[in-house]
C-alpha cells in the first residue's frame, strides 16, 4: 500500500524468462501489493520461471494476442484486484523497476493520474543503446502528435507507465488494438477524458534479450501513431467523430 492505495505491479510478457527474475527482484515489495504476469503464449519457460520465482498471480493466454491484448488481460486483473494505481512495467529489463516507488508518489500523492517514465527527457536512449532510427524516428512522431494533439509529452512511445484507477475506469481501453498502437490509442482516449501525464526520466536498456519489434513492424507502428494523432484533431475539432474517442 501507499498512503492507504493498493498499488498494482502488471508485467505483460513475451519470452521473458531470461530477464524476469531479475526484473522482479527489484520491485519494492514494501509498497507493491500484488504483480500479475500476463504470458502471451511464450514460446520459453516465461511460465516455469514466474511460478518458481513466486508470482501469485500468473495468466496465460492460450493464444498470441498481441502486445495490446495483453495489456488488456493485465488491466482487467488489476481492476479486478481493486487495484487502486496500476503501473505496467515490461520483465524484459529494458526500464529500470527502481523508478516505481517514484511513480506511485506522484500518482499516490494526487498529484497526477498517469505517470510516463521517459527514455527521451534527459540523453537516457542514445545512451541506453536505442539504434539512431528509431530515436530519430521516436522524435519525430512525438513533434506531430505533439502538434496534433496539443500537447508537450517528450515521448508518446514508452512502455512504462502508471494509472490511478480511476483512468482506466473511464476510457474504454477494451475496444482498442490489440497489436503495438494500443499504447497511442491509450494516450489519445487519456488526454481525450481530460486527464494530464506527468513525466519522469527514464534511464533505458536495449540489449540481446530486450524486446523490440523489427524495420517492417515499426513502419506499421509509425504510420498508425499518424493515424490516431490525425483521428483525435478531427474529432477535438468537431470534423470527425471517432467511436474510440466517444463511446
Amino acid at each position: 500500500m501507499y498512503k492507504d492505495k493498493k498499488v498494482v505491479v502488471v508485467l505483460p510478457a513475451y519470452n521473458a524468462a531470461l530477464t524476469m527474475e531479475k526484473t522482479i527482484s527489484e520491485i519494492p515489495r514494501d509498497v507493491v501489493d500484488d504483480i500479475v504476469l500476463v504470458d502471451d503464449n511464450s514460446t520459453d519457460n516465461s511460465i516455469e520461471v514466474a511460478q518458481k520465482i513466486g508470482i501469485q498471480h500468473i495468466i496465460q493466454h492460450t493464444r498470441n494476442k498481441g502486445y495490446g491484448g495483453n495489456q488488456k488481460s493485465c488491466y482487467d486483473k488489476a481492476l479486478e484486484l481493486n487495484a487502486d494505481i496500476i503501473i505496467m512495467l515490461h520483465p524484459d529489463y529494458q526500464y529500470t523497476p527502481k523508478l516505481l516507488l517514484a511513480m506511485i508518489s506522484v500518482i499516490g500523492n494526487d498529484l497526477y493520474k498517469v505517470v510516463f517514465a521517459s527514455r527521451i527527457l534527459g540523453k537516457g536512449a542514445l545512451k541506453g543503446g536505442m539504434p539512431m532510427y528509431k530515436y530519430i524516428s521516436n522524435r519525430f512522431l512525438t513533434l506531430f502528435q505533439n502538434i496534433l494533439m496539443n500537447q508537450k509529452l517528450s515521448e508518446y512511445h514508452t512502455g512504462y507507465r502508471a494509472y490511478h484507477k480511476d483512468v482506466l475506469e473511464k476510457i474504454n481501453y477494451s475496444q482498442n488494438s490489440d497489436d503495438f498502437i494500443f499504447d497511442n490509442e491509450m494516450v489519445a482516449q487519456i488526454f481525450y477524458n481530460n486527464f494530464e501525464i506527468a513525466e519522469i526520466t527514464c534511464p533505458t536498456k536495449y540489449f540481446e534479450e530486450a524486446s523490440s519489434i523489427n524495420l517492417k513492424r515499426s513502419i506499421t507502428y509509425g504510420l498508425g501513431v499518424l493515424k490516431v494523432s490525425v483521428l483525435y484533431c478531427l474529432t477535438k475539432l468537431k470534423i470527425y467523430k471517432w467511436k474510440l474517442l466517444t463511446q
